[in-house]
């Protein structure tokens, strides 16, 4: 059975201590052995990974540190600028609300974080796990992050039945009564496991240090945990956008609205997004002016958290700039540019010049 009393749960954690000490990952956010964290490093990395891989968030982690090398550097850049630098990541408020809270630290704390979870929390951005997790591994205060991986595994060890998101309090106190003194440790342990052990599908738990007291392992139903909540189907919305050019090949951008999805972000001009897509003759009434628009074959898709999008493009040539709102940026300053992934599949499919304008 897994651990009821204190010297139980003690014995279970120095396991998974010990295989951690040994297996732990290298990443660039994660202080070497016997260093103390940084802080500011954890926060930037653990807003960075919400709802984003590691494979993914490294490469961008980089960048902003070399960049921002402290919370002061980042409060002190523009919006736009963490924005551009942040394009690609998806989920756009966490850049707005990592440079707010930036600001606050830098301005308003003397550039220290807060060093307790219920501290932590009132900062923009820090939702309970983020809160618990920086908590933890920066000041070894006694939390238990929950991540995707740490719920995994808790959930088979202790084989709990119900569904997630349901399962989450109940996950989070049984995680809680682990914690041990090394609690950074400990959090960065579970995460760890369920990335290169307790993994979704063929978990190894011939290789895992929990294995023996892991019920679902005893029960094989390892792989059928955590059980989750039926997805609901998201809705379907569809519209058309406008890509231009002029001589020189600059497009045509215009600013999202300052709230809102993507706000503040760069995009094509675009007509509403509703349930059908636009019949020709309306969407030639959406253009931003009047020029020989002509829609590109096929269409471009993409998944929001709560919905898809499908958007149908027209293109368009001009040999002078006409009168329009936004601004017109060379191909090449795109790529620094606050555009999201969305928008740059769009631009990507007016221009059709067999191949990609972005590192995706």
């Amino acid at each position: 059975m897994p651990p009821r009393t204190p010297s139980q749960k003690s014995y279970l954690t120095a396991k998974l201590l010990a295989w951690y000490d040994v297996h732990r990952r290298v990443l660039p956010w994660r202080a070497p052995k016997g260093k103390k964290a940084d802080p500011y490093r954890v926060w930037l990395s653990e807003i960075m990974l919400q709802q984003t891989t590691v494979r993914a968030v490294a490469g961008y982690y980089r960048k902003f540190l070399q960049r921002w090398p402290t919370v002061r550097a980042l409060a002190d850049a523009s919006q736009d600028d963490v924005l551009a630098a942040w394009a690609g990541l998806g989920y756009y408020a966490r850049a707005r609300n990592l440079h707010a809270a930036a600001k606050v630290v830098a301005h308003q704390m003397s550039g220290k974080f807060p060093i307790t979870a219920a501290a932590l929390r009132d900062l923009p951005g820090i939702g309970g796990y983020t809160a618990g997790a920086i908590a933890a591994i920066a000041y070894d205060e006694r939390q238990a992050a929950m991540d995707a991986n740490a719920e995994r595994v808790i959930a088979r060890l202790y084989a709990v039945q119900a569904p997630l998101p349901k399962a989450k309090a109940e996950l989070h106190r049984l995680a809680m009564a682990l914690v041990p003194a090394r609690a950074g440790d400990f959090a960065q342990a579970l995460m760890d496991l369920g990335s290169a052990i307790c993994t979704p599908k063929r978990p190894a738990c011939a290789n895992c240090p929990l294995a023996e007291e892991c019920v679902a392992h005893r029960r094989s139903i390892q792989e059928q945990l955590p059980l989750k909540a039926p997805k609901l189907a998201r809705p379907l919305k569809r519209g058309a956008a406008f890509v231009v050019t002029d001589r020189t090949g600059a497009v045509l951008l215009v600013k999202r609205p300052d709230t809102g999805l993507l706000a503040s972000m760069l995009e094509p001009p675009q007509g509403p997004w509703t349930k059908d897509f636009p019949s020709k003759t309306a969407a030639l009434k959406q253009v931003p002016f009047a020029a020989e628009w002509k829609k590109r074959p096929g269409l471009v898709r993409h998944g929001f958290t709560h919905f898809e999008l499908e958007i149908e493009v027209y293109a368009a040539k001009v040999s002078k700039r006409p009168k329009a709102k936004g601004t017109w940026m060379l191909r090449e300053k795109m790529s620094e540019a606050a555009i999201p992934t969305v928008m740059r599949k769009i631009i990507e499919h007016g221009l059709d010049e067999g191949g990609p304008l972005f590192a995706h």
